[in-house]
């Protein structure tokens, strides 16, 4: 699903103008960066949870050249489903 359909259907499920559903998916997205980057997590009911951790740094093989190469720790999001959402997939 793209951006435009993702916000054509938030208008169509919340009777919102496609424009005004365009600005709440748009402050959504500008909050939920803002939180991640603080290393808070999101906890959204029927959907999952988001959180950051540090992945640690570690030794990985080329498959091409079998050259050994160091990839340095960083943080990643990582998602947890609701047993709702699974439940419904």
């Amino acid at each position: 699903m793209t951006k435009k359909e993702l916000i054509a259907e938030i208008a169509k499920e919340s009777k919102l103008s496609i424009k005004d559903s365009g600005l709440a998916l748009n402050a959504f997205v500008a909050v939920f960066g803002k939180a991640m980057k603080k290393g808070k997590r999101i906890q959204l009911p029927n959907m999952g949870t988001f959180k950051v951790t540090q992945r640690s740094a570690r030794v990985v093989r080329n498959p091409r050249t079998n050259e050994k190469l160091n990839v340095p720790a960083k943080k990643v999001v990582k998602f947890k489903p609701a047993p709702a959402l699974n439940k419904g997939l």
